[in-house]
């Protein structure tokens, strides 16, 4: 039977990233049966490899050098020796513009390179990014910029998840969204990520400024370096869905405060045959 890694970001009240958690402060459910924490872990000493991936369409032009800006100085303050990063862009195409690596210097480069397109092809960027790091090791974790419309991907919503869910990978949206919300904007994308993120276990951000933009990247920071590892071997499968449904449950006592978790949905037991 597989060990299943289930990666947990343990919040306060206030929605502060909780450090200096220990084992008995968390209990892990698969589909409503408790299970054995086999493996628990502070996070951050596990190697982090990151997709950026910069909407570079046509609505995004204005904004795009600040975006670019934000994504550098997030690269600069995140990434140690052993983690690396990957950037995308993407309009009507999804290109890799850096492969993985922690060299600043190619990072720099890379977003030097980055260049407006036309159309948005948001799903297929969400897909290739999550297939990019289902063969990396440690922690995988998908950050998207994007204003949130969708008008040119080949593969689905449904399908972009589920390769993120394979993957194991945590998404974080950050929506760029201008000030004055048109009456004909396409909040269907903006929906998408939003349960993308959620169900993944990472987090939603809205940016309408740069210092939004840096707060949602610093915010983004302080998660990955503060989050936890919980692995278990599932004990007697009840069900036969090919999803299973994971709970993490918190208890604060000895935190002295309330607790939220948050942790992807559950993981699937086939490989999908898209």
């Amino acid at each position: 039977v597989k060990l299943v890694n289930v990666f947990v970001t343990g919040t306060d009240e206030h929605g502060a990233p909780v450090a200096g958690l220990k084992k008995e402060n968390f209990g892990l459910l698969e589909d409503g049966k408790s299970q054995t924490i086999s493996v628990f872990d502070k996070e951050s000493a596990l190697p982090l490899s990151i997709v950026l991936d910069i909407d570079t369409s046509l609505s995004t032009r204005k904004d795009m050098p600040l975006e670019l800006a934000s994504a550098r100085r997030f690269a600069h303050a995140i990434l140690r020796p052993v983690d690396a990063l990957s950037l995308y862009g993407f309009s009507e195409i999804v290109s890799e513009v850096v492969p993985f690596t922690s060299d600043l210097k190619a990072i720099d480069r890379g977003v030097d390179r980055v260049h407006p397109g036309a159309a948005t092809a948001l799903y297929d960027a969400l897909y290739l990014g999550a297939q990019a790091l289902e063969t990396r090791k440690g922690r995988k974790v998908l950050v998207v910029i994007t204003d949130g419309g969708d008008t040119a991907s080949q593969v689905d919503y449904k399908e972009a998840v589920r390769a993120a869910q394979e993957a194991e990978a945590i998404v974080y949206s950050i929506i760029v969204v201008p000030i004055e919300a048109s009456a004909g904007r396409d909040t269907g994308g903006e929906h998408a990520l939003i349960q993308i993120s959620e169900d993944t276990g990472g987090k939603y951000f809205y940016a309408t400024s740069v210092p939004q933009l840096d707060d949602a990247f610093q915010r983004i920071s302080d998660e990955l370096r503060t989050q936890y590892l919980l692995a278990y071997y599932p004990s007697q499968r009840f069900s036969d869905s090919s999803f299973r449904r994971i709970e993490v449950k918190m208890d604060g006592s000895s935190a002295g405060s309330t607790l939220t978790a948050r942790h992807r949905a559950g993981y699937y037991t086939t490989k999908s045959k898209f």
